[in-house]
């Protein structure tokens, strides 16, 4: 993908600036364009910095005039580019009268029309297909641009003999007015042009449009604001409309709003959307209902599925997994141990994203929905792009029983639509930068071009000195051009290198995690913000330092036999963890990872190792194990419960032994199988106060079935702890016959 430039907050203050003093928009420029025309006018008034040009504005209105022509490059003639307009002669404007019968009003849109040309021209060509008549009572011409001075020159009509070369004679002597100096265009064709400033980026489009043309104005506009203005035509144009754009302008190869009606020159037709389909097609009528049809056979059902090459897993309506297929163990990890287990025991339900919230939303709403280029992580160096399906399936009664998760593998897919429009992507800028400077140039040759004839009418007696003159002139131009061209390279090729830089850096400095790059001498290249922080020495005071001879808190010496293995290719990386003190003495263990340091051809240049502190997690580790064996061995009966639908998820030793069960078949029960005295409706009744907060604890008098089939008198003390995550119900029992026993021998 293209990397966008870091943005200057000056250059953006003085965008801001000229949209709220003036109204202008420039943020849909492409900046790269737009700083370099802003420069020569910064240039032009001598301002050295984007503040001082804003100063320059504040204390001169009338530069605003002077910028806003620089900026917006006004490059138009009348029938630009012949072969198109010859183009939308013969094929485009006969369709488009084809399809305007009943005598409904042809509607005509220039967008970018600068100083009138280019509506004129659609004017000619309508008027020589419809008849003078006709074409006044039927044709309306929107005109619009966001240079007032420009459309100011449009509406007075009035043009040089030199802009009018590219008219033909027919056309000239039919719709123009000789005048001394000038030409005029035909009155009555000129009422029904319409002439307005107007933003297609920000102000509504004009709609029910039979011909939109908008030359040369997209391939001046970001790739965002393109994505905005794209749609916008789509809408203004009618179902049968056209839209003609510039010769370099490629935006729509890609598109699926329009289709070219001719690539070469830049013509293309709306797509309608169809946003519905009828449902009752074609495809199953006067087929006979087959009412024979024999049951499916289950083995066969399962070896289908089995055979699917997607990934399915059935989740039922208790939250248990109800079905996996062949595929979905193998690329997610379910067994056949864990069919039946609740499903946000297994690490499916959270990785590559949390499903348990889709899934109770599909339960709910009965419908379903998809998760698009999810990144499933299969190890260290291999990962897959997942799109998942999470589908409610329903009883004849409309109920959901069970949730479907369809996991479709879209790896090769993301892939190459990534390189796709990477390749478009650098393609169209190469492309729009080339016709930006192609435009630039041909307005420079002809602003010199008028010059010299204006001095050639004042003063023929210097033609020779002045064509001797006009060569050396276009020699250095052309040299300065050249210069200019490569110092532009050179400039964004540094621009790029310097955001690269600072993207990297910012990148070290915001891990968690140690990051040390060494060359192949095991010399010190890069020393992060986290190294610094944790040994107590700065980058400068290591960097171009041996790491074999590094004294720090931790004894890297240890290091060196696994970085040999390393660097040598006897290992693709290793692991280590070591102890030691940090800069302020505390206690540290560190997970040291040793990588290599490859290029594209694959050629070991260093190592990187990654230093990530686990002190606090061998320590939670360790707790964790402490309070495990602490609540395994205690004598009373201790158990786990999910405060929803009252399963077993952890039960203690003592309770295993009392109740004959193990913690595989209590993990497939709930409390109430174990209370006959209590439904378990009641028994959700009854303990709805401490699961509402309003009691801290609740005790209950019960019997308790056995394993071997017989019940005692219990008492059971049930909390619940419903901050934490997730919510958990503990019970703890006592035998109440032995109590009772007790009381009776003292």
């Amino acid at each position: 993908m293209v990397e966008r430039a870091v943005p200057d907050p000056e250059f953006e203050a003085l965008l801001r600036h000229i949209q709220e003093s003036r109204g202008l928009d420039f943020r849909g420029y492409k900046r790269t364009s737009l700083r370099r025309r802003i420069a020569l006018r910064m240039e032009a008034v001598g301002a050295e910095d984007f503040a001082a040009y804003r100063t320059c504005l504040e204390a001169q209105p009338s530069e605003y005039e002077e910028l806003l022509n620089t900026v917006l490059i006004n490059v138009t003639s009348f029938f630009r580019d012949e072969d198109a307009w010859n183009v939308i002669r013969d094929e485009v404007i006969p369709e488009i009268l084809k399809n305007a019968e009943d005598d409904r009003a042809i509607r005509v849109w220039s967008v970018g029309c600068a100083s009138g040309e280019e509506p004129y021209s659609i004017a000619m060509l309508l008027a020589e297909a419809m008849g003078m008549g006709d074409f006044c009572r039927r044709v309306k011409i929107y005109a619009t641009d966001l240079d007032e001075e420009a459309l100011k020159v449009a509406r007075v009509a009035t043009y040089s003999p030199r802009e009018v070369e590219s008219v033909p004679g027919h056309l000239l002597e039919k719709y123009f007015e000789r005048t001394s100096n000038h030409y005029v265009f035909e009155r009555e064709l000129r009422k029904c042009v319409i002439f307005g400033r107007h933003n297609v980026v920000h102000d509504a489009p004009i709609s029910r449009i039979d011909l939109l043309t908008c030359r040369n104005l997209l391939i001046y506009l970001e790739a965002e604001t393109q994505s905005i203005v794209l749609p916008r035509l789509h809408y203004a144009l009618n179902p049968d409309g056209f839209l003609f754009l510039g010769k370099a302008e490629t935006q729509l190869a890609r598109s699926s709003l329009f289709r070219p009606v001719d690539m070469k020159h830049r013509i293309f037709a709306k797509v309608p959307q169809e946003w519905r389909r009828p449902l009752n097609g074609s495809f199953t009528a006067n087929r006979p209902t087959r009412l024979d049809m024999p049951l499916p056979d289950v083995h066969l059902l399962e070896a289908v599925i089995d055979e699917v090459g997607t990934a399915l897993l059935v989740i039922d309506d208790s939250g248990a997994v109800a079905l996996a297929n062949l595929p979905a163990r193998n690329l997610l990890g379910v067994g056949e141990a864990d069919l039946g287990r609740p499903f946000q025991d297994l690490p499916i339900s959270y990785r590559p994203i949390e499903l348990r919230g889709p899934i109770d939303e599909a339960f709910r709403g009965r419908r379903g929905l998809r998760l698009e280029d999810q990144e499933y992580r299969l190890n260290q160096t291999e990962v897959m792009r997942l799109t998942i399906d999470v589908r409610p399936l329903q009883r004849a009664d409309g109920s959901v029983h069970a949730i479907l998760l369809a996991f479709h593998d879209h790896t090769g897919i993301h892939g190459l639509r990534r390189e796709l429009e990477a390749a478009q992507e650098n393609l169209e800028q190469s492309i729009e930068e080339l016709q930006s400077a192609n435009e630039e140039l041909e307005t420079t040759n002809e602003e010199l071009q008028s010059t010299n004839e204006e001095l050639e009418t004042t003063n023929e007696e210097l033609q020779s000195t002045n064509e001797e003159l006009e060569t050396l002139n276009e020699e250095a131009r052309s040299s300065n051009e050249e210069m200019e061209s490569v110092n532009e390279e050179l400039r964004i090729q540094a621009e790029q290198a310097a955001g690269y830089r600072l993207h990297l850096e910012s990148v070290l400095r915001s891990m968690n995690a140690g990051i040390v790059v060494l060359d192949p001498r095991h010399f010190i290249q890069s020393w992060n913000r986290w190294s610094e922080n944790s040994w107590g020495l700065r980058a400068e005071e290591v960097l171009g330092t041996s790491f074999d001879r590094l004294d720090i808190g931790l004894p890297v010496q240890q290091l060196r036999d696994s970085m040999i293995a390393v660097q040598s290719g006897s290992e693709e990386q290793t692991e280590r963890q070591l102890e030691g003190l940090d800069r302020r003495g505390r206690r540290i263990i560190c997970r040291i990872r040793i990588t290599g340091l490859m290029d594209e051809t694959g050629a070991n240049h260093g190592l990187v190792l990654v230093f990530q502190d686990i002190t606090d997690e061998r320590n939670s580790e360790d707790y964790t194990r402490y309070l495990g064996r602490v609540l395994g061995g205690a004598a009373n009966q201790i158990y786990f419960l999910d405060p929803d639908n009252l399963r077993f998820l952890l039960v203690n030793d003592s309770a295993q032994k009392k109740l004959g069960f193990n913690a595989h078949q209590l993990s497939r029960m709930a409390l109430p199988d174990l209370l006959p005295d209590i439904s378990a409706d009641d028994l959700h009744a009854i303990l709805a106060p401490l699961l509402g907060g309003e009691l801290p604890e609740l005790p209950l008098q019960t019997a308790m079935r056995f394993g071997e089939g017989g019940s005692l008198p219990v008492d059971l003390r049930l909390q619940y702890f419903s901050e934490e995550t997730p919510p958990i119900l503990v019970a703890m029992v006592y035998d109440r016959s032995e109590r009772e026993l007790s009381a009776a021998l003292e």
